[in-house]
């Protein structure tokens, strides 16, 4: 565990002020939920709390099978990071937190496909070597948990030869099981 120096006091009402340094680093905005634990040294963690860290094994099965399937390199993300992917190594993708227009396209609820010619979409901060193909935020009683994402090459050596309708079906449909097993 890292120490900040920052000291609050809690109020009358039980509450603590996250500083917003810290809330800017960890990526906390208002209304985020988090899990509370604590340890036998009588430490509090907060946590970040990821509903669809709950699926994340279910989800990389998930995406595993769209890329043997479908040939497609996957990622399933949450709303910071990538929880799971499929196609692309691993160490380079898991757990990196995402673009910023690949969060701006999760606020924005709907379905994105590139189109041919268009600006490529990186998604992640990280230069890499894919952009998105094709998106759709996952959405969870109204809230959005997270996004599934297929990419392309940037070289344009991709194995995924499919067409941009059943792209999107493939992609809308894993996002819209992944969002009603979270309702359940």
């Amino acid at each position: 565990m890292k120490a900040t120096g920052i000291v609050r006091r809690i109020d009358d009402l039980g509450r603590v002020v996250i500083p917003k340094e810290i809330r800017r680093t960890m990526r906390i905005r208002e209304g985020d939920p988090l899990e509370i634990y604590t340890d036998r040294e009588g430490e509090v963690i907060f946590k970040k709390y990821s509903p669809i860290g709950e699926l994340t094994n279910f989800a990389a099965q998930y995406a595993d099978t769209l890329h043997k399937v479908c040939m497609m390199d996957v990622l399933i993300c949450d709303r910071d990071a990538v929880i799971a992917c499929a196609g692309v190594p691993k160490r380079e993708y898991l757990e990196k937190s995402l673009s910023a227009e690949l969060e701006a396209l999760m606020e924005g609820r709907a379905l994105y496909m590139h189109t041919e010619g268009g600006e490529q979409m990186m998604p992640l901060n990280d230069a890499l070597a894919h952009y998105v193909s094709c998106a759709m935020p996952i959405v969870s009683s109204g809230d959005i948990i997270g996004i599934v994402v297929s990419l392309k090459s940037l070289d344009g050596y991709g194995k995924n030869n499919l067409s941009s309708e059943v792209e999107t079906r493939l992609i809308s449909t894993a996002a819209g099981f992944l969002g009603r097993q979270l309702e359940e």
